[in-house]
């Protein structure tokens, strides 16, 4: 806060940009104590942790602070539809709407044939034959993976061909694994740890998942959409942004573990048939939310 302070009164800037609530709450708090003039606040919030169904200490303690430095922000970006609505309802600042960060096209834009998708497979320890889901993000609280493998112990059980990719930072200090032991599924899910390789990974899957119970704008489901993979995602702010349910995917109760479960059951019973209707639905629906056009959305707001 102090250096924030010492750097408005040494410089002039003609825009301040800031992202995510801990960096935008420190700079336009020293932003409206040097009552800086003639420049423009601009505040990009990749998701408010006040959010239909969080917890109510983090509608205590953030919203009221949003709602009361919004007075002093010029532009806040907003990138999900629920934030945006709220926002623009209960703050006094111009709102916008984005379509997320942007999504990197280029590092899909490769075909694998089959003989290489097998091969990639079978690095992994997977089979041709085999189901394989995929869920790429860091193992934390809010992505809900000990409440995945949970779920997905029974189905897993049932049939020897379910297979669980989980690439990510492991920041839940090895509990992810311990429940993984615990339920004797080290044959079916796999945890990747940090990978470079994620365009590759969603290409030898077939089905994207994701267990979170708040999202921004999720770039792991975009990246599903443009490589066609069908989704199964918990209904929470971002996932139902993007995941239209019965169409190129499904949406469920965010503590529906049998509704998760029947949905997986049905991409796998349906796989080819499925992923036919996708083609067409997915590379049209994600094309706002390609890096190329975000920027175009962005800039718009910095030249007005």
């Amino acid at each position: 806060y102090r250096q924030m302070k010492n750097i408005f009164k040494e410089n002039h800037y003609d825009i301040v940009s800031c992202h995510t609530p801990f960096g935008a709450f420190t700079t336009r708090l020293a932003f409206k104590k040097c009552k800086v003039e003639n420049t423009q606040m601009v505040y990009m919030c990749h998701g408010f942790h006040f959010y239909k169904g969080a917890p109510i200490l983090n509608w205590l303690l953030f919203y009221p602070v949003e709602k009361y430095l919004a007075k002093y922000t010029d532009d806040l970006i907003t990138i999900n539809s629920e934030d945006y609505e709220r926002a623009k309802k209960k703050f006094q600042t111009r709102v916008h709407y984005v379509h997320g960060v942007g999504m990197d096209a280029d590092k899909f834009n490769f075909e694998m044939t089959n003989r290489e998708r097998t091969n990639y497979r079978r690095k992994l320890g997977l089979k041709k034959e085999d189901f394989v889901m995929i869920f790429p993000a860091e193992l934390s609280k809010p992505k809900r993976h000990k409440w995945l493998i949970k779920t997905l112990n029974h189905l897993l059980k049932t049939d020897s061909r379910y297979k669980v990719l989980l690439p990510g930072k492991d920041s839940l200090n090895g509990e992810a694994q311990g429940l993984i032991d615990k339920y004797n599924l080290n044959d079916q899910i796999k945890l990747l740890g940090f990978r470079t390789d994620i365009p590759q990974l969603l290409k030898i899957s077939d089905l994207a998942i994701s267990s979170s119970n708040r999202e921004g704008l999720p770039v792991n489901i975009m990246e599903a959409m443009y490589c066609e993979l069908p989704i199964v995602a918990t209904y929470c702010r971002g996932n139902r942004d993007l995941v239209e349910d019965g169409k190129n995917g499904f949406v469920v109760g965010t503590n529906d573990s049998q509704e998760f479960c029947n949905r997986i059951i049905y991409y796998f019973k349906t796989m080819d048939d499925s992923k036919a209707l996708l083609k067409k639905y997915d590379r049209e629906n994600i094309k706002p939310f390609l890096v190329n056009e975000v920027i175009k959305e962005i800039m718009k707001v910095y030249g007005e």
